[in-house]
């Protein structure tokens, strides 16, 4: 386990419910996670402040950065009613004490495999606190796409930028600071089997969960005027029904691509459990579901 602590703890420890940070509700000293649904999916956050999801590709050197960021603090088991496995880990940074969960390696979150559908749904009613998202600095191309994903969903974002040994062998450097910029979120170059970069990317992690980085991911715009059209009505409805709900955009894209997870989610009232504030009664859902589906 990777242990971190602050001059300031080392003169006097303070108790978790000391963090301040700041949700999508703009609840000050609230999490923003989903605790709920995170208890359904099997992730109890009982003795833990954030929780950390960590996604990416297969073969980005994921489980390594799991391993190293974790320790052996860590312990594995099934996802609730599904056959694929997870691994949960801990470390402490700071003041906080974070649980990270270790999602299936997927090339997207299309929900076209059991995997996609569990990382896709961990990070959409999960809400972690932030999500780093894994990639092969030696093969950058292949691995945006997901993080271009997951940054449509959530703005709470981490990009780890991995095997960055394996970039230089090739003759290959990635402008990490350009890429910040162009994706709005926070970048950190690592070579996980060296312990490089781990430091800087668990203070990375902490500033985005405690609220004193905001990202603002960049989003795909580049929308035909009829699909654009189309979204805009669909997600009108969608805020209709769920004024708060914080992936509006990102949910109308996949309810016109027909996905049968999403639509469930609506008509069976799970969307709505990512609602923190100013829930609509059931009568005003069951009025407004059919004209959403």
């Amino acid at each position: 386990m990777i242990e971190k602590t602050t001059d300031k703890q080392q003169t006097k420890e303070k108790p978790s419910t000391d963090i301040r940070i700041m949700d999508s509700s703009g609840c000050e000293g609230c999490p923003a996670h989903n605790r709920a649904n995170l208890l359904k999916l099997g992730v109890d956050m009982e003795d833990w402040d954030f929780v950390v999801a960590l996604a990416g590709n297969p073969n980005t050197g994921k489980s390594t950065v799991f391993n190293a960021l974790t320790g052996l603090r860590q312990h594995t088991g099934n996802w609730p009613g599904k056959t694929v496995t997870r691994a949960e880990g801990g470390f402490e940074f700071g003041e906080a004490r974070y649980k990270m969960v270790d999602l299936p390696g997927t090339y997207s979150l299309l929900a076209t495999s059991l995997d996609e559908q569990v990382a896709r749904n961990f990070i959409l009613f999960g809400q972690p606190d932030v999500t780093v998202v894994v990639v092969d600095a030696s093969r950058l191309e292949r691995n945006l796409n997901l993080a271009l994903q997951v940054m449509e969903i959530t703005d709470r974002v981490v990009i780890c930028l991995n095997l960055i040994d394996e970039a230089k062998r090739h003759g290959l450097e990635v402008d990490e600071r350009r890429l910040a910029r162009d994706l709005g979120v926070p970048v950190v170059p690592t070579s996980a089997r060296y312990n490089q970069g781990l430091d800087e990317l668990l203070n990375a992690i902490h500033e985005v969960a405690i609220g004193e980085v905001k990202p603002k991911p960049r989003r795909v715009k580049s929308h035909s005027p009829m699909l654009k059209a189309a979204v805009e009505r669909l997600e009108s409805q969608v805020l209709e029904l769920y004024p708060n709900l914080p992936n509006s955009r990102w949910v109308a894209l996949r309810l016109l691509d027909g996905d049968e997870d999403i639509i469930r989610s609506i008509r069976n009232g799970e969307l709505g459990e990512l609602i923190t504030l100013d829930e609509l009664s059931a009568e005003q859902r069951k009025e407004l579901t059919p004209e959403v589906v």
